[in-house]
């Protein structure tokens, strides 16, 4: 046996964090301390380095839990945004099994997207609102792998829903609703991540403290004012042209 590879192997073992914690409690405290980076700096700006420091550990703990950066990242999306999806598509199968054979009413439809993202926003053990900010900060993030992952992520979740409002709406176009549902998750997760809400409210009703509540509150009349909206005029030639209707014009 070569004695520098078995010098090699003790030493890596001799990892306090690992022995009197186990695998774990490692893993989370990465994942505790990355989520808390990423929200503050962003994926550029956040180095494996901050990590490993706010989170006690070295960086072949890292390498060994998830391999890269964007591993990382990615894990740290996931564990929230997979049980909050899974509780979004249940809370939509209970409402169809309750309206069946009728369509769920899009409120109602909008309701099972906003409340489990209002049950993770006033949970600090799920992340909170900290990790609606991440999310938020992660949307407007160019980085093309995020922007793929997040595709993933939501893809199944976006089907049922798209599914669920074409149904209450059907006389209009996938097409259209496809560009509402976009819009609809965007002023969702701007919403519920930023910070320009709350202080608006705090401005508005100081004494208030059920912000959340409130900014649910105030966003679905919006949202489905927006869905149930007219349809664009046809004999609009600017708008035809944007939805690759007509040729443009210079």
């Amino acid at each position: 046996m070569n004695e520098n590879a078995g010098a090699g192997a003790m030493d890596a073992k001799v990892i306090p964090f690992v022995e009197t914690r186990g695998p774990a409690a490692t893993k989370d405290r990465i994942l505790d301390a990355a989520e808390a980076l990423f929200m503050e700096h962003g994926f550029e700006a956040t180095s494996l380095r901050l990590i490993t420091t706010k989170a006690g550990v070295n960086l072949a703990a890292v390498n060994y839990h998830f391999g890269s950066k964007e591993e990382l990242f990615q894990a740290v999306l996931t564990r929230r945004l997979d049980p909050m999806n899974q509780e979004r598509l249940s809370l939509l199968s209970s409402l169809e099994q309750f309206a069946a054979p009728h369509p769920v009413p899009c409120e109602k439809i909008l309701s099972a997207m906003f409340v489990p993202a209002l049950n993770l926003a006033r949970d600090p053990a799920r992340g909170g609102k900290n990790f609606l900010r991440l999310l938020g900060r992660a949307y407007a993030d160019p980085a093309p792998f995020i922007r793929q992952f997040l595709s993933g992520q939501y893809a199944v979740m976006i089907t049922r829903f798209k599914a669920a409002f074409g149904r209450a709406l059907p006389e209009l176009p996938k097409k259209e609703l496809s560009w509402r549902l976009h819009f609809i998750m965007g002023a969702l997760s701007y919403t519920l991540a930023g910070t320009d809400a709350l202080k608006l409210i705090a401005e508005l009703n100081p004494t208030d403290t059920g912000n959340d509540e409130m900014l649910l509150r105030r966003l679905a009349p919006f949202l489905l004012a927006g869905l149930t909206s007219p349809l664009p005029e046809e004999s609009n030639e600017a708008s035809r042209a944007l939805d690759g209707d007509l040729p443009r014009t210079r």
